[in-house]
């Protein structure tokens, strides 16, 4: 993924499709459209999974408080939603299985009659989910779900223990976009929308950009459009046509990240079925720490969500009322706020009501393809919708949607247990190996590789963290990342994990960052305290 090369090619070139937006859907859309056989561009103002797509719960699941609300309500659109996650979720899992999984979930109950009612629940769950190899839901003792999480209250009935799917969102969408990029994409981070060039009868004809790095201007000629810019689509739709009217609702969700302790155990999530607002709360061990989420509010800022103190109180709070041992803010790592590209169909519905399926619009007037709402266990789907219909109005044969077995960069001859022989060949520690396996698949051998190019980049970032220098020149070489919150957010994820280390390993990516993109000193050291600001501002909110 050479982004001066790409640059040069998106501004030379026409394309078939050129995909605005870089999260989950639009990497999605750019995978599906160029094993289509179409010429496939994909800009993004910020980076790849820089938004919505980097901060979801890491669930891939078909949504059990969907199912709950389905059958209470009588909702089919409900129904329909959990239908569609269950099926994606073996195939999101098997085409990167180093970076999603199986996961165990405890659902507590506080009575025989409670437990009942969620294990029934559970088997329907079960049920939908047809031809995936995710053990069945069960009911268990008390005496189980201590053994399972320590850290519980033993003032409880049982639980019922389930699975669903998690995976690393934003370096699934990394890879996702590098995929697309390997089989034939053009695509670039930091190149925001500025607006459309349109005929006399306003069809339209290029996007204006701006590369962020240089301040170039240019135009991005190609035959079909298509919006995939999730919480941010109405800007899009309305660049193109100022008649059109508002279609989203963003609700913002927080979570609280955690020692992984706190439960007191290391590989079963909580599912905390009842809180103040009437939304369920997840706590789920991902990367050594403890996930608590989520929350859900309407949110019309342009800035940035974060995790407010409020916000960190009601999620203690909640998870609280579970714990042996309470805990207080003082114990959050670290913290992160998201938007949720609700489709309204109703202003006046709570956003909790509102169903997370997704639309494909056609605008007639400009020629605009929007893909509106989804979620992450959907990616996929979504992205075959949107390029079905990219092909009508293409005039081009329908050809199939081939991403069901398209394995993703790194999953090709991946082997689960190659890693162990690492430590001795490499001289790298075990922790790092192993995360070099998990995070890059069999890529990893290209970041152990760079070992012998320069002997120093096997050093940690951080001496808390398994993470090394040669995964930075990796990522700035084949990952596109040109700014230090591209490497420790969204490839590293070192941001959601803990504020603190982040802040203490940022000179050092920027040292690495200059080299490689020929930063001056100065250049290496604004971009070192710009983050760092950035950083201690989160830390500052709660």
């Amino acid at each position: 993924m050479n982004r001066v090369q790409y640059l040069q090619k998106l501004q030379s070139e026409k394309f078939d499709i050129c995909i605005i937006g870089g999260g989950a859907s639009g990497a999605g859309c750019a995978l599906d459209a160029a094993l289509r056989g179409f010429k496939v561009a994909l800009i993004e103002k910020d980076d790849f999974a820089s938004a919505t797509s980097s901060k979801s719960t890491k669930l891939i699941h078909g949504g059990v408080r969907y199912l709950e609300q389905a059958v209470n309500n009588f909702d089919l659109a409900q129904l329909k939603q959990v239908r569609h996650g269950l099926e994606e979720r073996h195939i999101v899992i098997q085409n990167a299985p180093f970076l999603a999984h199986p996961l165990a979930l405890l659902t507590p109950c506080n009575s025989w009659v409670e437990g009942c009612y969620y294990a029934i629940g559970l088997r329907i769950y079960d049920a939908f989910a047809k031809g995936d190899s995710l053990p069945k839901s069960r009911w268990i003792s008390k005496k189980e779900v201590l053994q399972r999480t320590t850290g519980l209250n033993p003032d409880l009935h049982s639980a019922v223990l389930y699975y669903d799917g998690q995976l690393d969102d934003a370096r699934y969408c990394m890879l996702l976009a590098k995929t697309a990029a390997e089989k034939g994409a053009i695509m670039a981070n930091h190149l925001p929308l500025l607006g459309f060039e349109k005929d006399a009868q306003g069809k339209l004809l290029a996007a204006q950009v701006e590369d962020e790095l240089s301040g170039e201007k240019f135009s991005i000629q190609a035959r079909l459009f298509i919006n995939c810019t999730g919480a941010h689509a109405d800007f899009v739709r309305q660049q193109a046509n100022p008649e059109l009217d508002r279609r989203i609702i963003p609700s913002k969700g927080v979570h609280a990240v955690l020692p992984l302790h706190t439960l007191g155990s290391t590989d079963t999530a909580l599912l905390i079925p009842k809180t103040t607002d009437g939304r369920v709360i997840f706590a789920i061990p991902w990367e050594d720490k403890l996930l608590l989420g989520t929350t859900d509010t309407p949110y019309s800022s342009d800035e940035e969500p974060s995790l407010e103190k409020d916000e960190t109180e009601f999620l203690i709070e909640n998870l609280n009322r579970y714990l042996a041992q309470p805990i207080g803010l003082d114990q959050v790592k670290s913290g992160f706020g998201g938007l949720r590209p609700l489709i309204a169909s109703d202003p006046g519905r709570s956003t909790k009501a509102l169903v997370r399926d997704h639309e494909v619009e056609w605008d007639v007037q400009s020629g605009l393809l929007s893909l509106l709402g989804g979620k992450w266990t959907t990616y996929r789907l979504m992205a075959a919708d949107a390029i079905d219909e990219a092909c009508k109005h293409l005039d081009d044969a329908e050809p199939p949607c081939l991403t069901a077995a398209q394995l993703l960069a790194g999953a090709e001859g991946y082997d689960f247990q190659a890693w162990k022989t690492w430590p001795a060949q490499t001289g790298l520690d075990a922790s790092t190996c192993e995360h070099l396996s998990q995070k890059y698949g069999s890529r990893a051998q290209a970041i152990l590789a760079l070992l012998d190019e320069n002997n120093t980049w096997r050093t940690r970032l951080h001496p808390d963290y398994p993470f090394i220098q040669a995964e930075v020149i990796y990522q700035i070489r084949e990952e596109m990342a040109v700014k230090p919150r591209d490497v420790l957010a969204r490839r590293l994820r070192l941001e959601m994990l803990d504020w603190q280390a982040t802040i203490q390993a940022t000179p050092m990516v920027c040292e690495l960052l200059g080299l490689e993109l020929q930063w001056n000193d100065e250049q290496v050291q604004q971009a070192s305290i710009a983050y760092q600001h950035l950083i201690a501002g989160f830390q500052a909110k709660i």
